[in-house]
């Protein structure tokens, strides 16, 4: 199956111990690129994230971003330094004894203090756990995006694969024609100098121009370059490389079949041929 290098994921899950969420974003890259954003709480899970991204990813540059939310309100959000607040409540007291008419201090004030109250540390190894079952999850579901993508990209390079074939076959059944035009045109120069030539004479000439103006080599090879790319496209395995040097290939014989015309049909096929090539070159840019 086809897959495009460009896809987006995420998943979330909300439990006892807060939020977590993963977002997973990738775009076409030469190689596979992982850029990890993890809250400093789970920096253990880096290698560990990168390994489960590189067993279901090979090409893209990949973006991958965790967030991680404690939950809000109600007695898991609530938590009382107790140390801390039994010693304010100790050196108010001693404090008072040297102040006159002093003003008791609240719970509430003591609650309001700097560090009293506090978020309740979460259980970091259930986090972890958590974290790398859903980026699973997460992963699962850019793969399955990127399947789809490649599908879409699939089905247009074989459109322009048989925009190709028919061009190819236009400009092969035009050979003869080319043939003869350059023969009628050969006779019409001599005719028009006023010479006698001798028809084998001419006949050797216009088999040595009509070698030199010879396209057959490179339109079997275009051939056989689309058959190549359709077994490419049934391979179970990241085909984009392949693909990409396969459109060079196809590239260097439009360009030859351009050069080597001297008729204005086959010309503008070959400009066709150019057009096609580059963008079944670009769809294949985003193939993993």
């Amino acid at each position: 199956m086809i897959h495009s290098m460009t896809g987006f994921a995420r998943s979330e899950t909300e439990g006892p111990q807060g939020t977590l969420a993963w977002e997973v974003k990738s775009v076409n890259h030469r190689y596979l690129e992982v850029s990890l954003r993890l809250p400093e709480a789970f920096r253990a899970l880096d290698s560990a994230v990168r390994e489960r991204v590189q067993g279901r990813l090979s090409r893209g540059k990949v973006e991958v971003t965790l967030r991680h939310q404690l939950p809000a309100g109600g007695e898991a959000g609530l938590e009382v330094n107790e140390p801390l607040a039994k010693r304010l409540i100790e050196v108010c007291c001693e404090v008072e004894h040297w102040m006159m008419n002093s003003a008791r201090i609240t719970a509430l004030e003591i609650l309001r203090w700097p560090g009293v109250m506090r978020e309740p540390a979460p259980d970091m190894d259930i986090l972890e756990g958590q974290a790398l079952e859903l980026l699973d999850d997460a992963l699962e579901e850019l793969v399955a995006t990127r399947a789809r993508e490649g599908e879409r990209l699939r089905e247009a390079i074989e459109t322009r694969c048989r925009a190709v074939g028919e061009r190819v076959a236009q400009v092969r059944g035009r050979r003869p024609k080319v043939v003869e035009a350059l023969r009628d045109k050969w006779r019409s120069r001599i005719a028009d100098l006023g010479v006698d030539m001798d028809p084998g004479r001419l006949e050797q000439e216009l088999a040595l121009q009509v070698q030199r103006l010879d396209v057959d080599e490179e339109l079997d090879r275009l051939d056989g370059h689309l058959e190549e790319v359709a077994l490419i496209l049934e391979r179970d395995e990241p085909v984009g490389r392949r693909l990409d040097f396969l459109m060079q290939e196809f590239n260097r014989e439009a360009n030859t079949l351009g050069s080597k015309s001297n008729d204005m049909e086959t010309t503008r096929a070959a400009v066709e041929l150019k057009v096609l090539i580059e963008q079944m070159r670009e769809q294949v840019q985003n193939m993993e």
